[in-house]
């Protein structure tokens, strides 16, 4: 056994104490022992068991008295009571006050080996399931969405409202807005978020491919089905499902799910066997659905059953003022993955990333910051670092036409990012001395 589990043995009998301390250290336990229940409460309130072998009748305060005073002390203690007078009365009673089980005398070592051995894996499965579950909710909170402009904070507060609720959600907006991101958050600050949150991309797959990866299918179904496979709407039993990009999914496949929606109960591809399933469904669509139900190419009863709850996710270009944030985040993120202790973005760059149109919005800045970290230097990220530039071109064509003197001021800014700080080198590149370069340095207040 561990050598780290400690055990106190509570039992007015001199004998009974010693014969199990002498039985069980040799085992690898820690063992203290207590002739009373002043004594056991003593020795609870200096140090930590996690095994209590507990007589019920000793003078003074008996076993079923001091299980509840040491519980007091320590909620997570595991009790085993021993008792010679093994009435069902008594052994309900230790049962019923949090005892983990309880042996009669005269006690057989072995049994109550096997009794303790079960009680520590017991112990042990109970911690297991705490971690994973604190794992589980730190995994993404609300918190993890970067941002603090007016529409992030709206947002934000949307979510944590719908987390609470079990209604069908549906999150709307552009690639890279980060439909997937807040479909998470909202599953794991809700009640399900200790069972699955299953994702199904529509706009990857076929209509068929969809029905089978929804449903699952019994063996034979098909050509290939050489095994019953569960679908993801099985999987997503007590926890839920998200739909990414649900507007690209066929007739037959809405006409389906809406009769999922109803009924939460299906059968798989090739069987007749009716499966039932409890689920929460969350969607996600870069498409005007209302549009599509105009057009007919969705239905609006399926539409109305989706839409219960909708969420609508700014562009990055309506959040603008959060990209020095969402920046020095991926800043971060990347630097501790590579190990590489970059420390922030220069000034000039930026100022320039601000200023960017970024159509493919927080998914296209974080692919520039990753590409960045991988190539650039610590400490500071830098515009040879982005990508070639980022969205060069249809920055220019955005841009109007700037002052001379405030080209001249970005460009020797540039010159400065590029060469780290380094004048002479800047003035190198611009063709000029170094007094020029101090000179602009000085006229234009530029950092380097």
């Amino acid at each position: 056994m561990p050598d780290q589990v400690s055990m106190l043995i509570v039992d007015d009998e001199t004998s009974v104490r010693e014969s199990l301390m002498h039985w069980f250290m040799p085992e690898g336990y820690r063992v203290e022992t207590a002739g009373g229940a002043a004594e056991a409460l003593d020795k609870l309130r200096d140090s930590s068991f996690d095994i209590v072998l507990l007589d019920v009748k000793m003078p003074g305060m008996d076993g079923i008295e001091l299980q509840k005073r040491l519980r007091e002390i320590d909620g997570q203690l595991t009790i085993i009571i021993m008792t010679a007078y093994a009435t069902v009365d008594t052994a309900i009673q230790a049962l019923k006050q949090g005892a983990y089980d309880y042996i009669t005398k005269p006690v057989d070592p072995d049994d109550l080996s096997r009794l303790v051995r079960n009680a520590i894996e017991q112990r042990r499965l109970i911690r297991e399931n705490l971690s994973l579950k604190e794992e589980i909710s730190s995994l993404i909170s609300v918190d993890e969405i970067v941002g603090e402009s007016p529409r992030i904070q709206e947002m934000l507060k949307v979510i944590q409202t719908v987390a609470q609720t079990d209604v069908t959600a549906m999150i709307q907006g552009a690639s890279g807005t980060g439909k997937e991101l807040v479909a998470r958050a909202i599953h794991f600050n809700s009640k399900r978020k200790y069972f699955p949150l299953i994702t199904i991309n529509c706009g990857a797959m076929t209509d068929t491919l969809v029905e089978s990866e929804l449903f699952g299918h019994e063996r034979g179904a098909f050509t290939g089905a050489q095994y019953r496979r569960k679908g993801k709407l099985e999987l997503a039993h007590k926890g839920a499902i998200f739909f990414d990009e649900i507007g690209n999914i066929g007739s037959k496949t809405q006409m389906d799910l809406l009769r999922v929606i109803e009924t939460k109960r299906f059968t798989r591809l090739g069987g007749n066997q009716v499966v039932e399933a409890d689920f929460r469904i969350i969607s996600a669509t870069n498409r005007n659905l209302e549009e599509a139900v105009k057009e007919g190419s969705f239905r609006e009863d399926l539409y109305y059953r989706l839409n219960v709850f909708n969420i609508q996710l700014p562009t990055l270009k309506e959040r603008a003022s959060d990209i020095p944030l969402l920046v020095n985040h991926f800043v971060r993120k990347f630097g501790t993955a590579m190990n590489k202790p970059f420390t922030g973005v220069a000034p000039h760059t930026m100022e320039w990333l601000k200023q960017q149109p970024w159509p493919g919005n927080v998914r296209e800045l974080q692919n520039a910051i990753e590409r960045a970290v991988v190539v650039g230097k610590p400490p500071l990220i830098s515009m040879d670092d982005l990508p070639c530039p980022v969205n060069w071109r249809s920055s220019l064509e955005a841009e109007e036409v700037l002052p001379l003197a405030e080209v001249e001021k970005r460009h020797i800014q540039l010159a400065l990012d590029r060469t780290r700080g380094n004048v002479s080198l800047a003035a190198q590149l611009l063709e000029v001395d170094r007094a020029t370069v101090y000179n602009k340095i000085k006229k234009y207040c530029l950092s380097y």
